[in-house]
Order: structure tokens, then sequence, then C-alpha cells
């Protein structure tokens, strides 16, 4: 063995090292994709949850009132219809009493 032959421990050293940096930022990336794709599918489900509840509160108020509700603000207070308007914008535009009011549910992006 040659005495001045330390270039082989410090090749291996720094391929190691390399490596593990490799390995940490592949892990943050794949964690990062994860959280987004989590994210994503939790507000297609609140927006679906949403959906309904207006279906369901404007079907109810037609059934127990005999007239579709006049605002989004009457289910909100005869119904209790909540939902965060942070996140959500309901288009609430009745169409009559006894027509079916249009619906239309956007994301708000920050």
């Amino acid at each position: 063995m040659n005495r001045f032959e330390k270039n082989s421990f410090l090749k291996t050293y720094r391929f190691r090292l390399i490596i593990s940096g490799l390995l940490i930022v592949a892990f943050l990336v794949l964690f990062h994709l994860s959280l987004n794709s989590i994210s994503i599918s939790t507000r297609d489900n609140q927006r679906e949850s949403l959906e309904n509840a207006l279906n369901r509160d404007i079907i109810q108020c037609y059934v127990l009132e005999g007239t579709y509700p006049p605002s989004l603000d009457y289910l909100k207070s005869h119904y209790g219809l909540t939902y965060d308007e942070d996140v959500f914008f309901v288009d609430y535009t009745p169409r009559g009493a006894n027509l079916l009011p249009d619906i239309t549910i956007l994301e708000v992006h920050e």
C-alpha cells in the first residue's frame, strides 16, 4: 500500500456525500409533490361538498316553502349554509320563484 494514496478514501467520501445530498433533494421534491396532490384533492372534495350542500338546501327550500330561495344570503340565514368565502365564490342567480336558480362555484386564487 502506498502511503500517499489517500485519494481513494476522499473520492469515496465525496461520492457518498453527493449521493446522500441527491437522495435528500429527491425526497424533498417527492414530499412537496405529494403535498400538492393532497391539497388539490382536498380542494376538489370541498368544492363537491359545497355543490351538494347548495343543491340540497335549494331543493329543501322549494319543498318546504313552495318557492326557490331568492338569494344566497337567504340560504345562509334560514338553512344554515356555510362555506369558506376566502376559498370559493358562489354566484347565485335566481331565475324566478318556480325555476331552479343558476349556481356557479368558482375557486378564489390568491
